[in-house]
Order: structure tokens, then C-alpha cells, then sequence
């Protein structure tokens, strides 16, 4: 059955997540901007039928059957909640809300209404060779997981001149650099072991106290330089360290940063097991390591025939035929829609609302830890 989504959101999520559902066959029937003159400008670049001129009138329109929330975080909440309420199924960017009561209201909402599908979108799931991790540590390749570490690292707000809504905790909230993506590594590690962080240990650092803000927006990623601006008091972190444990014993640390210096978009993971130990790096996302301890180590390349028989539906193209960041939201889209189509006997794939709820469980754990110095253990509940 085709679906009809509507996008809630016209900033660079917007224009993501309508090529990657135009390419999975799903029809992008409307859009909603923060403008009347926002939604029809890209109504008119993607020649989507309708321009929303309010939510509202979105919710009303029974051509649609997914919203797709892609909005600064603090309207995450209400745009969820509306659009369950009017029997929309919903994929929301991440976070989910911000804050975990939020988040618990919006997993017991979606739990009164079995029939509709809430994800939140945690792409990085679906690089293949993600899943491919995630299949060798379900079948025991690795043996016993020992420890895991890694980093996510950008360098788009390393001038104190850059600026973003982002780094107002009114609009993104009180964490950041960890919200904003070091939640897209503590998903995708979770998700690749299958093992639980149940306690942190966090320490954060604000490099740039006050930033120069411009008069007027900026796009995210986009260059921030203007002629006027005027100095913001910042109180996020713009990089921060982290320690775990996880449920089973294993132990991890994360590094998270997005005043690094040429790193654009780079997510690494290291995997070590009492067997193997497996490396990926999201900026040459079609090559995974395969360490050994007694022989050669092993660079595996992409390739559908190479993977996994439950890893090879998650790549498209042949070997040598590189995929990637685009790929991933197609991958992602493709899970949310096919289980929204099933039966649903059988586990999603993609991150639901409760995955999302325990993320934001997870970043508040983890700035307690930094404000009070010590562990901070996750309640079992996830709340």
C-alpha cells in the first residue's frame, strides 16, 4: 500500500527526507514550513501539491498518513502528540521531546494507539555495514563483548562567529554536542551489541562562553558569517567525554565534539570481543575492520554478496558502487514504512518511541553526572 507523507519542517532535514522517500516510492503530498512563505517555496522547488498554511490543516488533510517531524527540538513534543491524536503515524528527528516527561507522555500516547507506527529517526542504524556489526555480534562472532569506544566528532561551530538555534538550550535543550549527535552514536552502539548503557560518567566543556550571534537566521551547516551580530551567553557544551558501563559487564567511552578542527561528520566505533573486535567510520562508511588476535586482519568492503543474509537487504548497489549518508535516511525509511505495511509480528528496526524516550532518559543521566561529579546510574525503567 503506497503511503502519503507530509513533511513538517523545510530547513535541511526537510530537503533530506523528501529525496529519500521520494526514492523509496513514497509520495511527499504536503509540506509545512515555519512560513506560509517557506512552505510554498519548497512546495515549488520539489513540486510537492500542497503548502500547508498551519498544522491544522495539515492534520485535517485525510490524504496524509505520515508526518515526518523535522523542526527545531522544543516542537517535537507538541507536533507528536498532535499528530497521534489526529490517527497520523509519525517519524520525528531526535530528539524526541525535551525532557523524559515529556518523552514517557509520548511513548504511553502511542501505546493507547497500537494501530499507528512512532519511530524516531536514528539513520545511522542503516549504513549496511552497521547492520552487518550487529549481525556477527548476534551470532556470537565476536564472543564475549569486552569494551567499546569511540567518538563523534564535527567542526561546523569551532569559531566562536558560528551560530546556530542549537546552542540556545530554549530551543535545543540543556546538553548539546551530546544531544545533537553523540545520542546518534550511543543509539547505533546500542543497538549494534544489543547491550544497554545502564550507568555514565560525564564531563562537559563549553569552549566558547559567548558567541556573536547574527541578526537573523541561520541554516544548520550553513556559513554564518554577516555583517551584524551580537553576542549570545552560551551554556551548552561544545565538546564532552564520556564513561560507561554496560548491562553484561562490558565498559565504553565516547568522545563528542563539534569544535574539531577538518572533521565534518565523523562517527567511529571500535568493537572489542574475546574473538574479534570490529571498527567503523562513518566518513568511509563502505569498509568495516575485522581485527584478529592469531592471523591477518580483514578490511571488509561492501558488497551485497559479501554480507550476512540478513544484512544484504540493507544495500542496494553492487560492490565497488560506494553508499552512504543519503542512503542511510533511504534505508531507514524503507524499515519504517515496510513494518508500518506488515503484520507487525516482528520487532522494528527502526528506533521507536520508547528507544527515543530512553535516549533522552540517557542524556539526562548523563548531565547529572557532569553537574554532580560522579556515576550516574540509568533506573532499570528507563525513566
Amino acid at each position: 500500500m503506497q503511503q502519503r507523507a507530509a513533511l513538517v519542517g523545510t530547513g535541511f532535514m526537510g530537503w533530506v527526507h523528501c529525496e529519500a522517500l521520494r526514492r523509496i516510492g513514497v509520495v511527499v503530498a504536503g509540506v509545512l514550513g515555519s512560513s506560509q512563505q517557506k512552505s510554498v517555496a519548497m512546495a515549488e522547488q520539489y513540486g510537492i501539491q500542497n503548502a500547508y498554511a498551519n498544522y491544522d490543516e495539515l492534520l485535517t488533510d485525510d490524504q496524509i498518513d505520515v508526518v515526518h517531524v523535522l523542526t527545531p527540538n522544543a516542537s517535537h513534543f507538541s507536533l507528536c502528540r498532535a499528530a497521534i491524536d489526529a490517527g497520523k503515524h509519525v517519524l520525528c528527528e531526535k530528539p524526541l521531546a525535551m525532557n523524559s516527561d515529556q518523552s514517557a507522555e509520548l511513548v504511553e500516547l502511542a501505546a493507547r494507539h497500537p494501530q499507528l507506527v512512532a519511530g524516531v529517526n536514528y539513520n545511522m542504524r542503516f549504513y549496511p555495514l552497521c547492520i552487518e556489526a550487529r549481525m556477527r555480534i548476534q551470532s556470537e562472532d565476536l564472543g564475549r563483548i569486552f569494551h567499546v569506544h569511540g567518538s563523534y566528532v564535527q567542526d561546523w561551530l569551532l569559531k566562536s562567529t558560528d551560530y546556530n538555534w542549537r546552542l540556545q538550550a530554549e530551543q535545543g535543550g540543556s546538553l548539546r554536542a551530546v544531544a545533537d549527535i553523540g545520542t546518534h552514536w550511543l543509539d547505533l552502539v546500542q543497538f549494534i551489541t544489543g547491550h544497554k548503557i545502564v550507568a555514565v560518567c560525564a564531563d562537559l566543556t563549553t569552549v566558547h562562553p559567548t558567541r556573536e550571534r547574527p541578526l537573523g537566521e541561520v541554516q544548520t551547516f550553513a556559513d554564518s558569517t554577516a555583517a551584524q551580530t551580537e553576542p549570545l551567553a552560551i551554556d551548552t557544551e561544545d565538546h564532552g567525554h564520556l564513561m560507561f558501563q554496560f548491562a553484561g559487564g562490558a565498559t565504553g567511552s565516547l568522545t563528542v565534539s563539534q569544535v574539531t578542527a577538518g572533521r565534518k561528520n565523523c562517527l567511529r566505533f571500535e568493537i572489542a570481543g574475546s574473538r574479534k573486535a570490529l571498527a567503523w567510520n562513518s566518513e568511509l562508511p563502505n569498509q568495516l575492520w575485522i581485527g584478529h588476535r592469531d592471523q591477518a586482519n580483514e578490511q571488509l568492503l561492501r558488497d551485497p554478496a559479501l554480507l550476512t543474509q540478513t544484512a544484504r537487504p540493507s544495500t542496494s548497489y553492487p560492490g565497488g558502487h560506494n553508499e552512504g549518508y543519503g542512503d542511510s535516511f533511504k534505508h531507514a525509511f524503507h524499515a519504517f514504512y515496510d513494518f508500518l505495511n506488515s503484520d507487525r509480528q516482528t520487532a522494528p528496526q527502526q528506533a521507536t518511541f520508547a528507544d527515543g524516550h530512553r535516549e533522552i532518559v540517557l542524556c539526562e543521566a548523563i548531565l547529572a553526572s557532569h553537574r554532580q561529579r560522579r556515576w550516574v546510574a540509568i533506573p532499570d525503567d528507563g525513566r
